[in-house]
């Protein structure tokens, strides 16, 4: 959104109100005229014809006949504010007489500026409504609450509330239910409550505004309540009733609740509203029923882009990578266009899966639909774009095009730099890793846990031991902060990669947080590493202990006593698997290719193409023994 300014910041002079030829004696037009006109102007606007509203009203202008009625200007002010247009919006709202701005002008131009996320400028605008003399009515005040609630001026909505008051229009139910909306945006639950009990006529409306307020603040518990005295009280429940309850057990990943509310929405007859299905796919995939999310996304009679990014968002949640991208391509091929959210959720998939091409289409996609060049009112949406994109080239080791995208954003924060970090440092660039920590705290930005998580395990990589018990060092003094579990199997870690095995025995012994399985698990790896037998017994014990059904474990441990020969004890380990019924999951292979991702596992007969596959491979065999080359087995 293009910001305009404070209202008396413009100010509009007269030359330029003159430019739509406003004069008295324009000559008077008959009724029937006008009222065509109008109507069409309306018609405009809600089909959003920008063009062909400017073409009417050059036609206006031209025959003078938009000085003939305040009609038409408000009907104008109308057309330009629902086509995002307040500029000229303004520009025809400055042009009018002042005699000719009555309650309906001033109503439609307050509207234009909040219903564009200008509520300052529209406030502005009642502030001279009210300067002039022209008082407020009911259509006026729950846009005005609107504003207010938008810039948090809690003192200005009392005072709105005072003058309702005065004027006798607390009755109205579109007033209270603004209120009530406001109040509890504002976290005044005894006030919103207070108010909506003593409404003497309690609508639909004012029941969805108290349900949907409680809501959108995490009232779990008075959400509810509200949804029971509905039910109760008979009051006819809707889509909007739904979502606003849904959304509540979806954040308190309340199963039960929601599988009760699905049930309604099915004897209700509102099966098929796609937005309550929108809600209920969104509780499902929260409170991880991931095939019941997929089974209300499959039957949907119709879908629409919420629809896709909340199934997409649940196979995110559910570790499929694999299917969040297939629903992606599903996705386009049904003609829907991706936004940020979608973009957002999908990127972690390519991440995941090291999916670079499809990554790279994506980050094209973005680059050419502009979604990357985002205002200020999306500009978290921005940072979480440009940080997925960052996420997605370091993990899958395109960490030159990481560098170069990270270098053209203006908006970075902590959360980008830490992913610059992470991506040097797991790929094993140290120096660069270190850099961009150093280019942090000299950019003003001050590291978090994750930032210390990063140049630790980067040190671990590359063994500077001296260099990781440094920052730890920093961390602790400089900054305040005391390290997580994560921190000390970062340490643990590098001082078994450098051989010193004992000295990492003896942390994950002696650090004042409870060693969980991560850190004994860390230790086991190092052992392996060196081929230290007793000290990976030790560590055995604990890990098997946290983690009975941990395959990789077991597998840590037999392949230390197979590396010393000792493969007695490696039976004994198999053995131990069986009992604790452990199966190790098969490793895979995989290529990614232009029809999409290709994985394979030993002896793997299952692809459609498995016969050309090993023809191939039995080829390409045979040449590299005519070249002398034997593979070691």
């Amino acid at each position: 959104m293009k910001k305009i300014g404070l209202f008396f910041k413009i100010s509009i002079s007269k030359r330029s109100a003159s430019s739509f030829h406003f004069s008295t004696s324009s000559p008077t037009y008959p009724p029937y005229c006008l009222t065509s006109c109008s109507e069409s102007l309306r018609q405009f606007g809600l089909e959003k014809s920008l063009r062909k509203g400017q073409q009417l009203h050059a036609q206006m202008l031209t025959t003078g006949l938009s000085a003939c009625s305040p009609t038409f200007t408000t009907a104008l002010i109308s057309l330009y504010a629902k086509c995002n247009q307040m500029n000229q919006a303004l520009l025809v709202f400055n042009s009018s007489p002042d005699c000719d701005r009555n309650v309906f002008m001033y109503n439609t131009i307050i509207f234009g500026f909040v219903s564009n996320g200008l509520a300052r400028d529209g406030l502005e605008v009642y502030r001279e409504m009210r300067k002039v003399g022209v008082l407020p009515d009911k259509v006026t005040f729950p846009c005005l609450i609107k504003g207010f609630c938008e810039v948090m001026e809690v003192c200005e909505v009392k005072k709105i509330h005072g003058l309702v008051f005065k004027l006798g229009a607390e009755s109205d139910v579109f007033v209270g239910s603004a209120l009530v909306s406001c109040y509890l945006k504002f976290e005044f639950t005894d006030e919103a409550h207070k108010l909506f009990n003593e409404m003497a006529d309690r609508d639909v409306i004012l029941w969805n505004s108290m349900v949907n307020g409680c809501a959108q603040i995490g009232k779990i518990n008075e959400t509810w309540e509200v949804f029971r005295r509905m039910r109760k009280e008979g009051i006819p429940l809707g889509g909007f009733t739904y979502t606003g309850v849904l959304s509540v057990f979806a954040l308190a990943r309340d199963f039960n609740k929601g599988r009760v509310v699905h049930g309604l929405v099915i004897k209700t007859g509102f099966g098929s509203c796609v937005p309550v299905c929108n809600a209920l796919i969104d509780v499902y995939g929260k409170c991880n029923f991931f095939a019941s999310a997929l089974e209300i996304f499959e039957v949907m009679d119709g879908r629409d882009i919420f629809s896709w990014n909340s199934i997409i968002s649940v196979n995110e949640q559910s570790n499929d990578p694999n299917e969040t991208l297939r629903l992606f391509n599903r996705m386009l091929s049904d003609g829907f266009h991706p936004d940020l959210v979608t973009i957002t959720k999908v990127l972690p998939a390519c991440s995941r899966l090291a999916a670079l091409m499809h990554g790279r289409e994506i980050h094209r996609y973005v680059i050419v639909n502009g979604l990357d060049k985002a205002g200020n009112s999306e500009y978290i949406n921005n940072v979480l774009l440009n940080n997925a994109i960052i996420d997605m080239y370091a993990k899958c080791g395109s960490l030159r095009d990481a560098q170069s995208v990270f270098n053209e954003i203006n908006c970075k924060d902590v959360a980008s730099w830490n992913i610059m970090i992470m991506g040097y440092g797991m790929h094993g660039f140290v120096t660069q890793a270190l850099h961009m920590f150093s280019s942090m705290c000299d950019a003003g930005h001050k590291p978090s846990e994750v930032t210390f998580l990063g140049v630790l395990s980067a040190c671990s990589h590359a063994g500077f031991v001296s260099e990781g018990q440094e920052f730890i060092r920093l961390m602790k003094l400089k900054y305040g902060m005391d390290p997580t579990i994560e921190h000390y199997a970062c340490i643990i870690d590098m001082l078994g990669r450098a051989g010193q095995l004992e000295d990492a025995y003896k942390l994950a012994c002696t650090m004042p947080v409870k060693a969980e399985s991560v850190v004994w698990r860390t230790l086991l790896a190092a052992c392996q590493l060196h081929g230290n037998v007793d000290l990976a017994e030790l560590a055995a014990e604990q890990v098997f202990e946290l983690e009975p059904g941990c395959c990789g474990n077991y597998v840590l441990m037999s392949n230390v006593y197979t590396a010393v020969g000792q493969y007695g004890e490696v039976l004994d380990v198999r053995h131990q698997m069986r009992q604790q019924n452990v199966n190790k999951a098969p490793g895979c292979s995989w290529i990614e290719l232009k029809n999409g991702r290709h994985t394979f596992i030993a002896g793997d007969q299952t692809h459609p193409e498995a016969n050309r596959i090993y023809s191939t491979l039995y080829i390409l065999t045979s040449c590299l023994h005519e070249q002398g080359h034997m593979p070691n087995l």
